[in-house]
């Protein structure tokens, strides 16, 4: 992947023959932002997992492990985590944020936004309710980490795609106050340049479901170096003990080292699987690549839309890989652009529109003439 700046034409030659079996699907997809579309080779990572299985039985642990090492390394590579076994394998963001809630002594006061992504909102409402947390909601632009144990936050807002501004202050002025940072990195990672490091937050969580192209359940918590063995959650199980196939049971309960200690019970083996040759590939390309290529798309897709007289925001470096569309009817809009052969989504009062790089410039145009001409647009875009 050695070209300097990527162009339609040498993804064209290069990046979507690795695509072959999701290219061959009709329509125009701009749900990229939503669930990625996977490349081929990744039926053939799981069918190797599988095959081990049939193979090998109990011995496919063996491989099946080392993939997921291999996953937790590149991971943290992708997202500038200092080490692997800072990179702890989880099915979903919810369920590294349960881990890290459950390390935490007493009744933590917890401030959020209140643009955070359902999966992890519904968790922080629920424990509120059960009074294990005591939980501020607030806009994002009105976060104030002074008076509270954890602030939870999203790098990039789902609803509007928006990346958070002076996110490195916000975590320093947190530090100082004496609080925790756990930063909701699932809508940048893959397409915005991360560096867990450098932010110096104290957990993060994402996955691969959006653009790093590996699907649902091969998901992740990161936990800063310091707090691996300072912090011990309750949300544990036998894969974090030390000598995991050992079945020894001293006491105290010995545990794993670094990250391993934050492991749980017996792992999902096929989502390394799944998700390592969308990473790899993302990887392969570079980051800072993919995001100079999305940020032409968006801009490309916005003035296409401007000329049929559909305004969009997020257009520029201010926001994340994905343009939106503010409207009280955006769930409607985006069922009728289904009907017509254009795949995207809503969330709320906001029709969110994302191209990658396996989109034609083509579709880009054809996309932009159907919002358009759509026989009812003057009635949908009333209140746009």
């Amino acid at each position: 992947m050695s070209a300097p700046r990527l162009t339609e034409a040498w993804l064209r030659e290069h990046v979507w023959p690795l695509f072959s079996r999701v290219m061959q699907r009709d329509g125009i997809y701009l749900a990229n932002h939503s669930l990625g579309r996977p490349p081929d080779r990744m039926a053939e990572d799981v069918g190797r997992a599988l095959d081990a299985w049939y193979r090998d039985l109990g011995d496919a642990w063996a491989p099946w492990l080392e993939a997921r090492e291999r996953w937790r390394a590149l991971t943290a590579q992708l997202v500038g985590a200092p080490r692997a076994d800072c990179v702890v394998p989880k099915t979903s963001a919810g369920q590294g944020l349960r881990a890290v809630l459950n390390a935490l002594d007493g009744t933590p006061r917890v401030l959020t936004s209140d643009g955070e992504f359902d999966s992890l909102d519904f968790i922080l409402r629920v424990y509120r309710d059960k009074s294990r947390i005591a939980l501020k909601v607030v806009p994002w632009r009105e976060l104030d980490p002074v008076g509270c144990d954890l602030m939870v936050l999203s790098s990039v807002m789902f609803r509007s795609g928006e990346i958070v501004a002076e996110l490195t202050a916000l975590v320093r002025r947190a530090h100082a106050a004496g609080a925790k940072v756990l930063l909701d990195v699932y809508h940048g990672a893959g397409v915005v340049p991360t560096d867990l490091a450098a932010l110096e937050v104290d957990f993060a969580v994402g996955g691969s479901y959006k653009y790093l192209r590996g699907g649902p359940g091969a998901c992740w918590l990161y936990v800063r170096p310091d707090h691996l063995e300072a912090l011990r959650t309750l949300d544990t199980g036998w894969f974090a003990k030390r000598d995991v196939f050992a079945y020894l049971r001293p006491e105290p309960p010995r545990f794993g080292a670094g990250g391993d200690a934050w492991l749980e019970s017996t792992p999902l083996v096929l989502a390394p699987y799944q998700a390592l040759a969308g990473l790899e590939l993302t990887l392969e390309i570079g980051v800072e690549r993919l995001r100079a290529y999305s940020l032409e798309q968006k801009r490309r897709l916005a003035a296409l839309l401007r000329q049929q007289a559909v305004r969009v925001e997020g257009e520029g470096e201010s926001h994340g890989a994905f343009l939106s569309l503010p409207h009280s009817r955006a769930v409607e809009l985006a069922a009728e652009l289904e009907a017509h052969g254009l795949s995207a989504d809503a969330r709320g009062d906001r029709l969110r529109l994302c191209p990658d790089f396996l989109n034609s410039s083509a579709e880009l145009e054809h996309a932009a003439a159907l919002l358009g001409s759509l026989a009812n647009w003057s009635r949908l875009s009333a209140d746009a």
